[in-house]
């Protein structure tokens, strides 16, 4: 059995980073640190007071401690990470980019106002749910130990347990419709002959370069190319010979650079220049 610091580590790197972010928004206001009020979705404050940083930070609450938080965070965890190991394996940036289309999306259904909800995270985490489910159509999967079904109809399940729990519905039905959206695009679509259009931008690639977290195939961006070098420059020997640092493109030698000078010892050359001898010659 691992340790909780072993499975902390062995998380995708994505997964993990939204996880610990909702559930350290949640804390802080549990600790009242921050009024939600302050980083909720308001179009009218965005435009009107230049409150840009709630388009991003309305997507880190989950709502404060309770079972629907703890099933929320579940979900991020089981399903979540699920799809960072099996389908976007090697495609974090693919993965990030499916979340960024998801929140892009919710945003532009935000702006609707029947639509408006204060906070999307949880339709982003149904997002997550909608496309595992497409994803693994036939896998099996308990409800609580009384209900099995296919993974396919694990979205309209959660739907029906949103209702059963008295939760809002329009939450769970815009992360469908995201989640929807995202899978038209990037597998029904070229499926049914359609061009491939909806690709990872260089931008996302950049930044999960710069991260150095996760693995891209095929990655037009290197990732961390200065990685492990610490130093990258000019040494000298103690014989007065120059060398340069041994690097990944200038592998290193044991070739040995003759002397020029033929009284030189094995020590090194102690002295080069003019002599004179004492009788002024």
């Amino acid at each position: 059995m691992s340790t909780p610091a072993e499975y902390y580590n062995s998380l995708p790197p994505v997964s993990k980073t939204y996880g610990v972010a909702c559930l350290m928004a949640t804390a802080a206001f549990y600790l009242q640190l921050y009024n939600p009020h302050n980083i909720a979705l308001k179009y009218e404050d965005v435009i009107k007071r230049f409150q840009v940083w709630r388009v991003v930070t309305n997507f880190f609450f989950l709502g404060p401690f309770s079972f629907r938080f703890a099933f929320r965070l579940i979900i991020i965890a089981k399903y979540g990470v699920s799809l960072e190991r099996g389908p976007f394996d090697k495609r974090t940036a693919d993965y990030l980019w499916m979340l960024m289309f998801g929140a892009l999306s919710l945003l532009v259904m935000a702006a609707i106002p029947p639509l408006r909800t204060p906070f999307m995270g949880p339709s982003l985490v149904f997002m997550m749910v909608y496309i595992w489910g497409r994803e693994f159509p036939n896998a099996r999967i308990s409800i609580y130990g009384v209900v099995s079904l296919k993974g396919f109809y694990l979205p309209w399940a959660m739907l029906a347990l949103e209702l059963i729990f008295g939760n809002p519905l329009l939450p769970a039905i815009l992360g469908m419709v995201a989640g929807h959206l995202y899978y038209f695009l990037t597998v029904l679509h070229p499926l049914a002959g359609g061009k491939y259009i909806f690709k990872t931008p260089l931008f996302v690639n950049k930044l999960v370069a710069f991260w150095g977290e996760g693995t891209q195939v095929n990655s037009p961006v290197p990732r961390n190319p200065q990685a492990g070098v610490a130093f990258r420059g000019r040494s000298y020997r103690l014989s007065g010979t120059q060398s340069t640092a041994p690097s990944a493109e200038q592998p290193e030698t044991n070739t040995t650079i003759p002397s020029e000078q033929p009284n030189a010892t094995a020590g090194g050359v102690t002295f080069r220049g003019r002599s004179y001898r004492l009788d002024g010659r």
